[in-house]
Formats: structure tokens, sequence, C-alpha cells
């Protein structure tokens, strides 16, 4: 395309209008392409400064800001109220759009959470799942054996309930429930029934949160002195059982690490890069013991600096961790580290101390954690080597043959199947590795379409598959095949374009006439040869999609049959059929039978109901089989 100088100078004017425009409140900005993309997301205390500073002549630039720059066409600001409502919109809007430019934490597990319902008698509990509903959440835990560990402590100490009852005032003023065997094994102190009064109860749940925030000192001391008081008041099975529980805490206790001898809480980044990677890793340390880690691997950093790192690390740790220590350990000092500050201390209410040390045991305590990101580095780069070196021959024909950009581990593939309208379901098989993964198939039926449409079906299932993984942050495929022509591959691709994943997993349509494979945008089809491994393979994933949806689809429909044909007859209900059916096999035998096996089977009026139906009608027993 051809542009004229005075076109340039334009838009220079009207770029630099808009950028004196911007207001000085904080908020989030976000930078597009000529395309109108969102390639880069930031937030700034003063929006003005932070979007003018990518704009200045002379300012010096790393290699991934001066990419960016080169592509920025417009801009779009976003005005919040405060540092930790930037954050918040942030971290959302990174979500969203994933933009090119921002870097994007991988630790490639879902890691669980330990829930504390917001009740009037709590609930205590493990959970992967984040509901927003004014529970509380802690974690995450990195090491479930840690969690299992944390949980029975909490559970001896304080007996918490694990029902899942409506235990409202008013329901336990009017006895609703009744005590349940957690309370005649000492599990539980009977909250159901009043037998713990709600201030009690709700004091047990403040102290089991000190536990999960790594603050064991103060309950290890309350405990003790409990079992001294009643000790020297002569109540010695009292005491017994304080002594029991304070025994649990510090047998807890002794397996944590002592890494720091003044007993304070802190935070530790560390920070190692091998090659194009880089890890960075958190050390949790609640009064001088280590108590978890967490590390993040981030692929394509060799054009992000040490900081933007380590900024990008604190943001994500911070954002799903609702504890923040007094004193924080870094290698480097964030880019934006006024703006960190500020809103560390909003979210905390009181105030943070963040530091790089030079010397002594605070910078042995840094090149610990460095240590230990290192090592998870090196460990990941060679599973993902291994893995790479494992995947089938077939997996990387096929990455070949279509020319893929990543070897397409995860297949995910969608199949449609109904009769003449009815009974409209759709299938969805998995395959990684070449090879079924049986566990995550899942079978849909159609909710929104009532008549035999297979785009929108096929538009319909594709949404729900992974709006559902994006919520739950599951594995996404590395290809989608669709079982289909251009219709059905467009309805998915749009669906793909709305919940951002167009730009993320590669689809392709598979027609079934002359086995042609469909890239969308492209009016070419590509003809993959008979006898090619990768054809043979995308056939494999399609037939067993065809399979699963048949299979479902059958179901249905003989569950169907069987309850508006046999069980319609007057007297037969739906355990009497299942009988005739187990003990004669199938509708055309029941038919069949004599009069007295009949009786002898569901009584005189209901093999009389049996004999006059079968005079005067005719049903499908074609599916009536077992």
């Amino acid at each position: 395309m051809i542009i004229e100088s005075g076109q340039i100078e334009d838009e220079k004017i009207g770029l630099n209008e808009k950028l004196s425009s911007v207001p000085t409140n904080p908020g989030v900005y976000l930078h597009k392409d000529k395309n109108g993309k969102i390639i880069y997301v930031g937030k700034a205390k003063n929006l003005r400064n932070r979007v003018r500073s990518y704009f200045q002549q002379g300012r010096p630039m790393d290699a991934k800001t001066k990419a960016l720059v080169s592509k920025i066409d417009d801009f779009e600001v976003i005005v919040v109220d405060s540092e930790a409502e930037a954050f918040i919109l942030e971290d959302t809007l990174i979500k969203k759009h994933k933009p090119k430019y921002n870097i994007l934490l991988r630790d490639d597990k879902s890691y669980p959470y330990v829930r504390v319902t917001k009740e009037d008698y709590p609930r205590l509990f493990p959970t992967r799942k984040l509901i927003r509903d004014g529970s509380r959440y802690f974690g995450p835990f990195t090491d479930v054996g840690h969690l299992k560990r944390i949980l029975r402590v909490i559970r001896s100490l304080f007996m918490l309930r694990s029902c899942d009852y409506n235990l409202s005032d008013e329901n336990v003023a009017n006895k609703k429930y009744k005590i349940c065997l957690d309370y005649h094994i000492k599990k539980c102190e009977g909250p159901c029934e009043g037998y713990i009064s709600k201030e009690k109860y709700n004091e047990n749940i403040e102290k089991s949160i000190r536990i999960l925030n790594g603050k064991t000192k103060e309950i290890e001391k309350e405990l003790l002195e409990k079992m001294q008081e009643l000790s020297e008041n002569m109540k010695f099975e009292e005491a017994s059982i304080i002594k029991s529980r304070y025994l649990v805490l510090k047998d807890y206790l002794e397996h944590q690490k002592l890494v720091s001898p003044d007993l304070v809480d802190r935070d530790i980044f560390g920070l190692a890069r091998i090659d194009n990677s880089a890890c960075t890793l958190v050390f949790k340390v609640r009064d001088g013991k280590l108590t978890g880690k967490r590390h993040f691997i981030i692929q394509s950093a060799k054009e992000a600096n040490d900081e933007e790192l380590i900024q990008t690390t604190m943001e994500k740790w911070y954002m799903e961790t609702d504890f923040i220590p007094k004193e924080i350990f870094l290698p480097v000092i964030p880019e934006q580290i006024e703006f960190i500050t500020d809103w560390l201390r909003q979210k905390s209410e009181h105030a943070i101390e963040i530091l790089v040390p030079k010397i002594g045991e605070k910078k042995k305590l840094v090149n610990l954690a460095t240590a230990n990101a290192e090592f998870m580095l090196r460990d990941y780069n060679l599973a993902m080597m291994k893995r790479e070196q494992s995947v089938p021959r077939t997996v990387q024909a096929l990455q070949r043959d279509l020319r893929l950009p990543k070897l397409p581990v995860r297949i995910e593939c969608f199949d449609n199947s109904h009769f003449q309208g009815s009974e409209l379901v759709s299938s969805c098989v998995v395959f990684v590795d070449g090879k079924p993964c049986k566990q995550d198939y899942r079978k849909f039926k159609i909710e929104t379409v009532e008549k035999n449409d297979d785009f929108a079906a096929m538009r319909e299932v594709v949404g729900r598959r992974y709006r559902r993984l994006i919520e739950e942050k599951g594995a996404l495929p590395d290809l989608i095949i669709i079982d289909g022509g251009k219709g059905q591959l467009s309805g998915a691709v749009d669906v793909l374009k709305e919940l951002g994943l167009s730009d993320k997993i590669v689809i392709i349509g598979l027609a079934k006439r002359l086995e042609e494979v469909f890239f969308p945008g492209k009016s070419e089809s590509i003809m993959l040869p008979k006898t090619s491994s990768s054809l043979k393979l995308i056939q494999q994933v399609r037939d067993e999609a065809h399979r699963f949806a048949i299979t479902f689809h059958r179901q249905l429909r003989d569950k169907r049959t069987f309850q508006t044909e046999l069980t319609k007859i007057s007297g037969i209900g739906k355990m009497k059929a299942q009988k005739l059916l187990i003990e004669l096999g199938s509708v055309e035998n029941i038919r069949n039978s004599e009069f007295e096996k009949l009786v002898d089977l569901v009584g005189e009026k209901s093999a009389l109901a049996l004999k006059e139906y079968f005079k005067n009608n005719q049903i499908d027993t074609s599916s009536l089989i077992l």
C-alpha cells in the first residue's frame, strides 16, 4: 500500500492530539495494531505520563519495547479510581485478550486452594475452582501433600464441620438439622444443634486461617498455656485432650524447614534464565520457616528484561494470595516499584518493605530462591525435550503435512449426530500423543437448536466446550478437528474468535466425501495422500468422534423409545418393563410369550394388559433388545 507523506503527517497529528488529551488519573491503557487488535495491556498511576513515554524520541528502550512501539497504531485508556482497581482490570483484560507483547506466566498446573465460605458457620475445604461469592481463599498450594497435612492439623485442633448444611442462625435455633457421626467420634463440636456457639465456632475459624497463613506461633503458645492452666486446676482429662492437639501442631511444625533465625514473615523471589526461557520462583517464609513455594515458567523471555519478569511475577502472585508479608526480597527492583508498593500497602493495610539484598544472610536467601528457580527451569526444559522426542511419528507427520506452528500433541474433534432432527447430540473426543484420552471425552445434548441445523449445533457445542475450559483453566488443544465442511468450520471459527482463541488454536474441517482438509479463510482444500500416516491419524480421530456421538444418540433414542412405547402400556411401569426385558430378552419375545409365563413375571392383570396391547398395536421392537 502506498501512503502519501501528507497522510503520515495527518496520522501523527491525530496521535499527538490524542496523547495530549489522556487524563492523569490511574488506569489501564490498551495498545492496538493497524487492524485494531489489542497487542499490549498496561497500567499506570498517571496514564498521561505512562502512555506518552512510549512515543518520546530518544527514550532508551529494550528490544521488546521497540518492537511493540513499531506496531502501535492506536491506543485506548480506561480510567479507574485506585491502583488496586487498575491491577484487577489489567489482569482481567490480559486474561481475556492474551496480548502478544504481554508476558504470560505458566505454571502448567491448576493448584488447589483452601476455601473458607461466607456463612454464619463457615466451612473450610480444598478446591481448585474460585467462586467470588465472598468466600476467602488461601493458597495456592503447590504441594498437595502439605495441603492434606495442614487440613488434618486444622481439623484435629478445631473440629470444624464437614457437612454442607445451611447452618443459619434461624435453622440452628429451629433444630432443623441433627448431629451426625462426626460429633460422636469427636470430629465436630455439633454447631448444627447449637452445641458450640457461633462466636466460639468463628473464633476457631479465625485460628484456622492463622495456621493457613503460616502464623502458628501464637496458637502454639495458647495451647501450651491452656494445657498448663487445666493441669493446675486438676482437670487432667481436659488437659490431656489439649496436649494431644498441641503435639499434633508440634509434629506439623517439625516438618517445616527453618530458613531464617529472626522468625519474621517474608516472600523471597528468585529468577533464572536458560537460553530463551526463564523461571521465576517465590518462597513463602512465615515465622522464619519455609511454608511453601511456587514457580512460573516464561517462554520466549529473551527480549524481556529481569525487572519486567519480576514485576509480572509479583503482580500474579499477589493477585492470587491474600496474605502479604511486611518484607519482600527481590533479585532486582521492578519497573513500576512505586505503583506496586502503593498497591500492596493498600491491599495489606500495613507498611511494606521491598528490597534487593546485597550482602549477608538476606542475600543468601535470594540466591537460594534463584538456585531453586534454575533447577525448576532445567527440569522443565528436560521434560519438554523428552516429550518432544517421545511424540509418535504420526503426530510429527501431521505437523509437517499441515504445516502447523507446533506439534499437535493434544487434538480435540467434534461431531454431531441425530435421527431426522430428533435427539440432536454432539461429541468431543480427545487424543493425546496420537492416542485416545477417554477420560477427557465429553458428550453434549444440544440445548439451543430445535431443528436439524448442524451449523448452529456446532457453534453451540464448541462454545460450551471452550468457555468451560477457560473458566476452569483447563488444557487447551493444539488442534481442533471439525467433522464437516466449510459451514460447520465457519461456525466453530466464529465462536473461537468471540472467546479470543482464534490465534491460539489451529482449527480445521474434514469433509467426509473426499477426505478434504479445510483451513479457515482458505477456499482451496488440502488433499493428503491416501496412504499418509497423518491422514490416517485424522481419520482415526474423526471416526472415534463419530462412534462416540452415535453411541450417545442411540442411548438417548433407546431410552426415549423404552419410555414412550413399552411403559405407556397400562399397568406396566419402568420396573416391570425392565424385569420383562431381563427375563425374556426383547419385546418380540414378550409378545410371543405364553400368557402363563407373563402372569408369573408381572401378575395376571398386567399380563392381560400386555396381551391386549400387542393384539391392537404394532410397536417398534428393534431398539428394545437386551
